[in-house]
């Protein structure tokens, strides 16, 4: 297992973070898995033995109880806390009342104590927004945020599901009034999805912040178990719960490549998907999320995969979006700086 840097700062995490998603199955997020207390304790037990010190969760994950799991298991399993980077988000509906969701002052302050409270931890090491909330000024969050991490209960801060202009305005404000900043966005971006790369992996290197890939196989269209012309697998999650949105033609151009190569370098098509997010200089962290000890295993191994020069050159070209602009005119007019 490899670490990197989080965005700007000193703090390493493994280039597999572990998601929590399929912890506990409570409400809607039983379409993605029902894991209880002793196989969560197994997986988290699994992915630390495999060198993962990154936990990714939020509060809205099976409204709260993928969070206590998750908490529970590390006091199971006697990990030292000092060793765990715990990172979990707040945006979500978490009651019916009017103040329940958003970023609002009070709803972030609040529900920041109610993750510590059902984590059992003192501090949360990364602490997310997990959307955008239009009725709530920039400005109000970031000075929640960081009133959280003044007080000791958050060492980062980071962001998720955000646009471009909105991280930007967000670091300007936090960098004009010497605030915290977020150090770290949390994306959706996989082989047969690359849109983050128009405007989003861009600012990310300008401003040096780090990014946690989330459904990095599309739900797992990218797994290769399934078909072009073939019915899911019964029970399959693309099934109950297609999300995210993925172009389905290109994803399986995208596996006519892959499958080929997965059998030459005696890999798996989910391996190889991950792998490809591991080579990209932006990714920090590819968030996995397991249903079982098996899946867990399988991608760990991306971890050794490598690709040469041709092998990139040929999932770039499946792979790659279509020019936009103002896009393929930065690319015609900077040919002149580049020579």
């Amino acid at each position: 297992m490899k670490y990197k840097l989080l965005g700007n700062t000193g703090l390493k995490v493994s280039e597999l973070c572990l998601g929590t998603m399929t912890f506990g199955g409570k409400g809607n997020f039983a379409n993605i898995g029902h894991l209880d207390q002793t196989a969560v304790d197994a997986i988290m037990g699994q992915a630390i033995q495999a060198g993962i010190n990154f936990i990714d969760t939020a509060n809205v994950y099976s409204e709260g109880l993928s969070e206590e799991l998750t908490g529970k298991a590390i006091r199971n399993l006697n990990l030292k806390r000092d060793d765990l980077v715990i990172a979990t988000k707040i945006r979500g509906k978490m009651n019916e009342g009017p103040n329940g969701s958003g970023l609002s002052r009070k709803h972030i302050l609040y529900e920041a104590e109610a993750s510590l409270k059902r984590l059992n931890l003192d501090y949360i090491d990364l602490y997310q927004i997990h959307g955008y909330d239009e009725l709530t000024p920039l400005e109000e969050t970031i000075d929640a945020l960081d009133t959280l991490v003044k007080s000791g209960k958050v060492r980062y801060i980071g962001c998720s599901n955000l646009a471009a202009w909105h991280i930007m305005k967000a670091l300007s404000y936090s960098h004009c009034n010497r605030l915290s900043r977020f150090v770290s966005l949390q994306a959706h971006y996989t082989l047969a999805t690359r849109d983050l790369e128009r405007e989003i992996v861009p600012m990310l290197k300008d401003q040096k912040m780090g990014l946690m890939v989330w459904s990095p196989l599309g739900g797992g269209l990218l797994s290769g178990k399934y078909k072009r012309n073939g019915d899911a697998p019964e029970g399959s999650r693309l099934v109950k719960f297609d999300f995210p949105p993925v172009n389905k033609e290109r994803a399986f151009n995208v596996i006519d490549v892959l499958e080929p190569m997965a059998k030459i370098k005696q890999s798996t098509v989910a391996q190889l998907a991950l792998a490809w997010l591991l080579h990209q200089h932006v990714v920090t962290s590819v968030i996995i999320g397991v249903k079982d000890s098996t899946q867990l295993e399988d991608n760990l191994k991306s971890t050794g995969v490598t690709f040469t020069v041709d092998e990139l050159q040929k999932l770039d070209e499946v792979s790659k979006l279509i020019p936009e602009y103002p896009g393929w005119m930065f690319e015609r007019q900077g040919s002149d700086r580049r020579k």
